[in-house]
């Protein structure tokens, strides 16, 4: 059966490149979450006044892939730790956030946040939120580290991102 999830972990280009890779993953949209602005564009959410958050909303058949396993990859792929702000991006639209539109979703994340939070010395900040709004953003986001992968962001801060989880979930669930 087909499912949705909205993650915000920081950068979309990096969440997108990370959950694409993934076996059962049927689709991946960057966009904008969270926020009061209708139909935001990338430039004024870089603006931090809108509220939204950069996000991927990730399509996926949970027959072949559970939400907890895209939660155990959500939470090891960024520092939910870190308050508005994921590296050098740093801006409530770089916060961690997990956006569900299931109420039976929201039970899972809530447990899997707890079981996280073993793993980190601090405090765990993601925010989990019933889904509002999602704007799709501008074409030319959709599979950026694919089409740009030798462009020095790509190189250096997503390629990192991918080869940690290929290597941490390469046996189940990364595709080759």
């Amino acid at each position: 059966m087909m499912k949705s999830i909205v993650f915000g972990a920081g950068c979309f280009w990096c969440s997108e490149a990370v959950f694409s890779t993934i076996e059962g993953v049927r689709s991946t949209q960057p966009g904008y979450s969270g926020g009061t602005v209708e139909n935001p564009s990338y430039e004024r959410v870089c603006e931090g006044d809108t509220g939204h958050a950069e996000v991927t909303k990730v399509d996926y058949d949970n027959e072949t892939i559970t939400l907890e396993e895209l939660l155990d990859i959500f939470f090891y792929m960024h520092d939910p730790t870190s308050l508005n702000r994921q590296g050098e991006d740093v801006g409530e639209q770089y916060r961690s956030v997990i956006f569900y539109d299931d109420e039976k979703d929201r039970e899972v994340i809530m447990r899997k946040l707890e079981e996280a939070q073993k793993d980190y010395p601090r405090m765990i900040v993601t925010a989990v939120e019933r889904l509002r709004n999602f704007y799709p953003a501008e074409e030319y986001h959709k599979d950026y580290f694919r089409r740009n992968p030798g462009r020095p962001y790509c190189r250096a801060v997503i390629r990192p991102k991918v080869d940690k989880i290929r290597h941490k979930y390469n046996q189940i669930l990364v595709r080759t």
